[in-house]
C-alpha cells in the first residue's frame, strides 16, 4: 500500500548554525495512528510544520522530501506552488495546535473561525457551514453547541477550548490529522476524552493521526507506530508494541524511567499529625456572581463549599481536580489574595511558637510579614516572569519591595537561589526568552525563594513541562523542602506526580472536597467514584494497560449518575465521613 504521507531525509536549519532537525525519515499510512515522542527542542514540531509549509520565515528546509499521496496522485508537498499548498492545508491535511487560546482569535466567536474552514475550502454558504459546524461541535462532545458557536474563546476552559481546535481541524474531514500535544496542559479526565474522541473520529472517517507528544502514556493508549526523536534526529523506530515493550535506545529508556506512574500496590499510610499547623482552612466558602447576559439575573457559582484543609508545619499537602474544581481559589483564599465569603476561616502560624493569625483580618504590618512567609510558584514558567525584566532584577525584586539588604546583599541572595535551584549565577544578566520551559519554572522557584518563606503554594508547576524536566523539578522541591523545611500547599490535576510528592491529597469536585487520604491509602482503597475517574484517565506506558473511557465518563459526570451511596443533586452534598483512620469520603452513611 502507498504510504499516505511520506517524509524522507528531512533536515532543517536557522542561518548558519547546525541543523535543528536532520535526516529524520518515516512514514504514514492511511487511517494509521504514527507518535512523534521527544522532549521540548527535540524537532517533533518543526518536523509536523514542515509538513504543511508553515515554519518560521528564516528556517531553511535544507534536504529531504515529503510526499502525501492523495486520490491516486503523490506530490512531493515541498515543490508545490503555494496555491496549491493552501488547498490542501486545512482540506486534506489538518494540524490541532499545542496551545488552543493562542490559536484562536480573540476577537472573533468560536463559530465563525471554524466555519471559515468550509468557507475557503468548500465554498459554503453561511447557513449550510453553520449547519455543518453545529454538528461536528455536537460530534466532538459539546453539550451545548449554539452556546460554544456563540462564545468567545476566552469564555470557553481550557478543554473547551481545545475540543473546539479539534473541532476546526476536523470539520473538513481531512485524509491527515497533525496533532501538536493536544492534551498537554488538560486535566487527566478531559485528556481521556479527547484521546477518546480522537480516536472515535478517526474510526468514523478512516483520517490517519500524527501525534505529537512527551508522554508514552498518550503514546501507549493511540499509536500503532512510534517514532523517538531527540535533538533533531530519530533515536528509534518501530510498531509501538516494541519500542514500548522493549525500548532499545538509551533515550528511550531514559524518557520511561522519567514517565510518573500512580504505585499499583501500596499499604495504607498513617495520617499526618495534626500538633502543628502552619496552615489551617475551615469553613471555607466562596461565591461568585457571573454576568448572564442581556436581562437575565446573574448566575451563582459557588468555587468553594465548606473547604476544610490542615497542612502540617513541613509537610505537603496536595489539592486534586479538574480545572474549574476550586483548586486554585483554595490557593489564593490561603495566600489572602482572594475574600471568601463571611463565615469563613483561614489562620496562619509561620513558627510553632508564635500565635496563629487570620489571614483575611490582618493589619498592614501582619500583611507585610505573612506576604514573606508564604510565596506562590505560578503553573506557567512564561508568563510568571516578565520579559523585560532581566533575571538579576525579576529575583531581587521581592527583596527590595520588602526593603531587605543592601543592593549588594540582594544580588549575592540572588545568586544563591540561582545555585539552590541548579542554575549558574552567570545567567543573571539574561531575559527570560533565553531559557527553557524548565529552567523558567527553576527561575520562579528561585524568585519565590529569596524572601525565605515557610510556606509556599505550587500551583501546577510541572503540568506543561516534559516528563524528564518535570522529574528534576519534583526532585528539587522535595530538596529545598528539607533544606528549609518549607510546608508546600500542592495544586495539581496529575495524581502521578501527588504520588510523588504528596503526604496527603484532597480530591476536589466542583468547589467540594470528595475525599481526603493520605496518597497511599487513596491509591490502595479509592473510594469516591470521581476518585477512581482521575486514577483511570491516569495514562500508562503499557499497552495491556488502556484507559478505561467508561470508568473515566462515569465517574466525571454528573453527581446525580453516581452510585447510591454518593449522589446527590445541585448543591445538597453529603457529608465527609471518615471511613477509616484518616481516610475521609463524602457519602451517604
Amino acid at each position: 500500500m502507498t504510504p499516505l504521507l511520506d517524509v524522507a531525509d528531512l533536515s532543517i536549519g536557522f542561518g548558519t548554525a547546525p541543523p535543528v532537525v536532520q535526516g529524520v525519515s518515516f512514514c504514514v499510512m492511511p487511517g494509521e495512528t504514527l507518535a512523534l515522542v521527544g522532549e521540548s527542542g527535540s524537532g517533533k514540531t518543526l518536523t509536523c510544520r514542515s509538513v504543511l509549509r508553515i515554519l518560521p520565515a528564516s528556517a531553511q528546509l535544507r534536504s529531504g522530501s515529503i510526499r502525501f499521496g492523495h486520490k491516486g496522485a503523490v506530490q512531493d508537498l515541498l515543490a508545490l506552488p503555494e496555491r496549491q499548498m493552501r488547498a490542501i492545508r486545512g482540506n486534506h491535511i489538518s494540524m490541532i495546535f499545542q496551545e488552543p487560546m493562542r490559536s484562536l482569535s480573540p476577537l472573533h466567536r468560536i463559530g465563525n473561525q471554524v466555519s471559515e474552514v468550509l468557507k475557503l475550502h468548500r465554498s459554503q454558504s453561511g447557513a449550510a457551514a453553520r449547519k455543518q459546524v453545529l454538528e461536528t461541535f455536537e460530534q466532538v462532545g459539546f453539550a451545548d453547541p449554539m452556546r460554544v458557536f456563540r462564545a468567545y474563546p476566552f469564555e470557553l476552559s481550557g478543554g473547551m477550548r481545545q475540543r473546539a481546535m479539534i473541532a476546526m481541524a476536523m470539520v473538513a474531514k481531512p485524509d491527515l490529522l497533525i496533532a501538536d500535544e493536544p492534551t498537554t496542559a488538560l486535566d487527566v479526565t478531559t485528556q481521556a476524552q479527547v484521546l477518546g474522541l480522537i480516536k472515535d473520529l478517526q474510526h468514523d472517517t478512516g483520517m490517519a493521526v500524527i501525534l505529537v507528544t512527551h508522554d508514552l502514556g498518550v503514546v501507549a493508549n493511540m499509536a500503532e507506530k512510534v517514532v523517538v526523536m531527540n535533538k533533531g534526529m530519530v533515536m528509534e523506530s518501530g510498531p509501538a508494541a516494541a519500542v514500548l515493550g522493549a525500548p532499545k535506545h538509551g533515550y528511550t529508556q531514559k524518557l520511561f524511567a522519567a514517565a510518573p506512574m500512580i504505585p499499583q500496590v501500596a499499604a495504607p499510610s498513617a495520617p499526618m499529625p495534626q500538633d502543628d499547623l502552619i496552615l489551617d482552612m475551615r469553613h471555607v466558602n466562596k461565591t461568585y456572581e457571573v454576568r448572564a447576559g442581556g436581562w437575565k439575573a446573574p448566575i451563582i457559582v459557588r468555587a468553594c463549599v465548606d473547604v476544610n484543609l490542615s497542612l502540617p508545619r513541613g509537610r505537603t499537602l496536595a489539592v486534586v481536580g479538574e480545572s474549574g474544581s476550586g483548586k486554585t481559589t483554595c490557593a489564593r483564599i490561603a495566600l489572602g489574595a482572594e475574600q471568601p465569603d463571611a463565615g469563613s476561616q483561614v489562620m496562619f502560624r509561620a513558627r510553632g511558637a508564635d500565635a496563629a493569625l487570620p489571614v483575611h483580618a490582618m493589619d498592614r504590618a501582619q500583611r507585610t510579614k505573612f506576604q514573606r512567609s508564604a510565596q506562590m510558584v505560578f503553573q506557567d514558567p512564561y508568563s510568571s516572569l516578565s520579559p523585560r525584566m532581566r533575571i538579576q532584577d525579576a529575583l531581587t525584586e521581592p527583596m527590595e519591595i520588602h526593603g531587605l539588604g543592601t543592593r549588594t546583599d540582594r544580588r549575592d541572595k540572588a545568586a544563591e537561589m540561582l545555585r539552590w535551584v541548579g542554575l549558574s549565577p552567570d545567567m543573571l544578566g539574561r531575559f527570560p526568552h533565553a531559557f527553557s520551559g524548565g529552567q523558567r519554572q527553576r527561575l520562579s522557584i528561585a524568585r519565590a525563594l529569596t524572601l525565605d518563606p515557610q510556606l509556599l503554594v505550587c500551583d501546577e508547576p510541572t503540568s506543561a513541562l516534559d516528563v524528564s524536566v518535570q522529574e528534576q523539578i519534583l526532585t528539587l522541591l522535595e530538596e529545598i523542602q528539607r533544606r528549609m523545611g518549607l510546608s508546600y500547599l500542592f495544586i495539581s490535576h496529575d495524581l502521578a506526580v501527588v504520588s510523588r510528592i504528596a503526604d496527603e491529597v484532597a480530591v476536589m469536585r466542583q468547589g467540594v472536597i470528595v475525599e481526603q487520604a493520605p496518597p497511599d491509602t487513596l491509591f490502595y482503597s479509592p473510594q469516591h467514584p470521581y476518585t477512581k475517574a482521575l486514577i483511570a484517565a491516569q495514562p500508562e506506558p503499557d499497552l495491556s494497560r488502556p484507559i478505561d473511557l467508561a470508568l473515566v465518563a462515569k465517574g466525571a459526570g454528573a453527581p446525580c449518575s453516581w452510585p447510591e451511596m454518593f449522589r446527590f443533586d445541585g448543591t445538597a452534598a453529603p457529608a465527609l465521613v471518615e471511613v477509616n483512620p484518616g481516610h475521609q469520603v463524602r457519602c451517604h452513611v
